[in-house]
């Protein structure tokens, strides 16, 4: 990422490559003057921010392209600072005359991000907004479109805000009573203190809680497939996903490796992960499938254990649920409904389990519902302030940790420097979050990651 510098920056916001339109982007003090010496229609000067208008680009007497041009003044940018955005055809070859010329009359090529940490810089966004600009880009369903969102427009960082808030006033007065050592004073009211740490800590809490929901809707909910072989585990993720993307064979073992694909339900991704069947066998690669199938149990938030309600008795299912993690989320699946006779059928009916037939598509539509509720159910709806984000998860548990220890050394009595110490600390974590610390490395770690052009 370059360093920022008061250059006029421009790049391509839009997807590289042939399209209807492409739109690159220019901001900078000098950002009107340098469209000026290359657009031929109104004084761009003279507009109003936040206007539209049509004219032509030229390179000398020669007419590049006919475009839009927007205009957005200082203070009234995404930036905060003077911008404009020009539409022109789709062309790569337009695009590339047009950054050219651009180029060439005083603008630079803008790095990674840099669009984004303009505006972070400029106080337009704080450090975590200006993050969630990238998981709006990269959103893949509806809910992760909306936890971005409420990120983006400020909701987790006006919590932060408020709780750093709230425990600067304290840490002030504690600071206050080490100017005054000498006299043995006390401004901060230790009980006062301690509530205040104490309904912190809670606050934290169910922030921190709030990540393993944040962070499989933010890269999708892992689901594996298990059962024995020929339970239709194959037929399933294909009959789920509407294509042949898993192999379906009668012979025993056809699924040595696990196959993932994704799946929108109700606006949640899910990531469901085909495994090879549950059974003993000395086929080594079969066996190390067979592990990749209990490795893959214990990283889903929930798994389906499908059986051939045919193959199997009641008490073989059961035998095989108490083999598997109980502690994991499951949802119990009989396949091959269609083929049972009424007697077999009936004698299953005692277990909690789906009835389904993924060959001929029967209650799958049930099954998919019932997936989706029994993962959102007891999770945070998503109007509250939901962290997904790995990195203010670490900084949200460190902070926690410092404010235990205020909590410990106000339970023994400790001298006020040694609180001011792990309340400093606890302040510094939450600030890192927002931005009202940061370091050199941190920024480039951040806005490296961003596309050009945003």
């Amino acid at each position: 990422m370059p360093q920022y510098s008061s250059s006029t920056i421009c790049a391509l916001a839009t997807a590289s490559g042939i399209g209807a339109i492409a739109i690159i982007r220019l901001s900078g003090a000098d950002a009107i003057t340098i469209c000026n010496k290359v657009f031929f229609g109104k004084d761009l000067a003279k507009v109003e921010s936040h206007t539209v208008h049509f004219g032509t680009i030229r390179a000398k007497e020669k007419i590049v392209d006919e475009v839009l041009v927007t205009v957005f003044k200082d203070k009234k940018s995404f930036t905060g600072e003077n911008s404009v955005e020009i539409s022109t055809h789709g062309s790569p070859y337009i695009q590339q005359q047009v950054l050219q010329l651009l180029i060439t009359n005083g603008a630079i090529s803008a790095g990674p991000g840099e669009f984004t940490l303009r505006a972070f810089l400029n106080g337009k966004l704080d450090l975590s907004q200006a993050e969630a600009v990238a998981d709006v880009i990269a959103a893949n369903s509806e809910t992760s479109h909306e936890l971005a969102m409420n990120q983006m427009r400020g909701g987790f960082s006006s919590e932060i805000q408020k709780l750093r808030e709230e425990l600067i006033h304290f840490a002030s007065l504690i600071e206050l009573e080490l100017d005054f050592g000498e006299e043995d004073v006390e401004f901060a009211d230790r009980e006062d203190l301690k509530e205040l740490v104490e309904n912190l800590n809670k606050a934290l809490m169910a922030l921190i809680s709030s990540f393993d929901y944040g962070n499989v809707i933010k890269t999708g909910v892992p689901v594996a497939i298990v059962g024995r072989p020929n339970a239709g585990k194959s037929t399933l993720l294909n009959s789920l996903l509407n294509e042949d993307r898993a192999i379906v064979s009668a012979t025993a073992g056809t699924t040595r490796d696990t196959i993932e694909e994704m799946l929108n339900i109700n606006g949640v991704q899910f990531r469901f992960v085909d495994t090879a069947g549950l059974r003993e066998t000395t086929d080594e690669l079969e066996k190390i499938g067979v592990e990749k199938a209990f490795e893959q149990i214990e990283k889903s938030a929930i798994y389906l254990y499908l059986f051939d309600i045919n193959a199997l008795s009641l008490q073989e299912v059961e035998e095989d649920l108490g083999q598997l993690n109980a502690k994991i989320s499951r949802l119990v699946i009989a396949n091959k409904t269609d083929l049972v006779d009424a007697d077999k059928l009936a004698a299953f009916k005692k277990l909690d389990c789906y009835f389904i037939s993924a060959k001929e598509n029967d209650n799958l539509e049930k099954l998919k519902e019932s997936l989706f509720n029994a993962v959102t159910d007891n999770l945070i709806k998503s109007n509250d302030v939901v962290v997904t984000n790995v990195r203010h998860y670490g900084a949200l548990s460190k902070a926690n940790e410092s404010l235990n220890t205020v909590l410990e050394g106000l339970g023994n009595n400790i001298t006020g420097d040694f609180l001011a110490m792990d309340i400093r600390q606890a302040l510094h974590q939450l600030g890192m979050i927002t931005g009202d610390i940061t370091t050199d490395d941190l920024l480039d770690n951040i806005f490296s990651k961003f596309c050009i052009g945003k």
